[in-house]
């Protein structure tokens, strides 16, 4: 089980918010670390869903970056009571895009037969009404199949990194060097490890097509 850092005091977590409002990326930091306590809480409600509480973990810790980034001081609330429904909205939206790709239909499973007596497939009906369509649809599949594979095929820290390095679930990109400060690893570390998860998913997007 892990073991996480003791929630701020209400005047600790002020002064790390208004030292993060002059750029000060230690504050940040510190509002991370502190809080990963809620991420865990929030997971919880979700544990019993198709994902492991690490991958829960990594897509909660998404949203509360996202919370620290975002969270107005001046509002007068405190940081936990954004951050938990940042949290909660990170969770929820990547299993509602589970859910949605568990009911898509594959583009090339087969949905009968012509008059010659040939396979006829979703993609050879669609192509030959409208191509922009079947373009749109293809590139559906292949977000799909790419997500499978993120899921499937990655590790926890895989995923965090990869989420974080390239924007992924609607969030902002960051650079390596966040990452780390973030992951409380190397630079060269977190470099390491998205050039593994990029490969992973290389192979195996070649495997799913």
């Amino acid at each position: 089980m892990k073991t996480f850092l003791k929630p701020l005091t209400a005047r600790e977590e002020r002064e790390c918010l208004e030292r993060l409002k002059e750029g000060d990326q230690e504050a940040k930091m510190a509002l991370i670390e502190h809080n990963m306590r809620l991420v865990a809480h929030v997971a919880k409600k979700y544990q019993y869903t198709d994902y492991e509480t690490e991958d829960l973990l990594s897509v909660g810790t998404i949203g509360l970056i996202k919370a620290v980034n975002t969270f107005n001081v001046d509002r007068g609330s405190r940081l936990a009571t954004y951050a938990a429904k940042c949290v909660e909205n990170e969770i929820l939206m990547l299993l509602r895009a589970h859910k949605k790709y568990s009911r898509e239909v594959s583009l090339y499973e087969p949905i009968g037969v012509d008059k010659d007596g040939e396979t006829v497939s979703l993609v050879d009906v669609v192509e030959a009404e409208n191509r922009n369509t079947l373009d749109e649809l293809i590139l559906d599949q292949d977000v799909k199949e790419l997500y499978e594979v993120f899921r499937k095929c990655l590790r926890p820290n895989e995923q965090t990194v990869v989420q974080m390095r390239y924007g992924l679930f609607g969030g902002k990109e960051y650079t390596q060097r966040e990452i780390a400060q973030v992951m409380g690893i190397s630079r060269s570390y977190v470099s390491r490890i998205e050039k593994k998860a990029v490969e992973k998913l290389r192979v195996g997007m070649e495997c799913a097509g």
